[in-house]
């Protein structure tokens, strides 16, 4: 059985972790999911940490970006942790991040939201049960999470 874990944030605005939860058990139907949700994006590279140590295979990050630059500032110290966790553990991380200036309009930025939680749990799912040249067919095809894919050059 494959173990997947998830890393949300209550900073938040949607609920990230059960869109992701709901995917991952439709994608694999021979898998365990573990959520471990904290306050904001800095606290998720020691969550991920302490998921794989806990057996999981991989983990997805959910976070929410607000839209100051001490907002981004935490979320460039939060991707360099989880960086360095990846290459620690030999271990895939997918961090999914919304940034709160993505979109005016709310009801956007949440399409946004589930569109990139959706199409990420996929992919981590698609690493973790088939391997590591399971992305391969889709390299440079322009696909994008939280928009509509912009297809490839040539």
């Amino acid at each position: 059985m494959r173990k997947y874990g998830i890393v949300d944030t209550t900073f938040s605005r949607i609920d990230m972790g059960n869109i992701a939860i709901k995917t991952i058990k439709k994608e694999d139907l021979d898998s365990e999911v573990i959520r471990y949700t904290v306050p904001g994006i800095k606290d998720t590279p020691v969550a991920a940490k302490k998921l794989i140590e806990k057996g999981c295979d991989g983990v997805i990050t959910l976070g929410w970006v607000g839209k100051t630059m001490l907002d981004k500032y935490s979320y460039l110290a939060a991707s360099i942790g989880l960086i360095t966790v990846q290459i620690l553990t030999s271990k895939h991380i997918i961090d999914v991040t919304i940034h709160e200036d993505e979109a005016d309009d709310i009801d956007k930025l949440k399409e946004i939201a589930i569109d990139r939680v959706v199409k990420h749990s996929k992919n981590l799912v698609k690493l973790i049960r088939d391997g590591e040249n399971s992305l391969t067919p889709f390299a440079g095809k322009g696909l994008r999470q939280g928009y509509k894919d912009a297809g490839p050059i040539d």
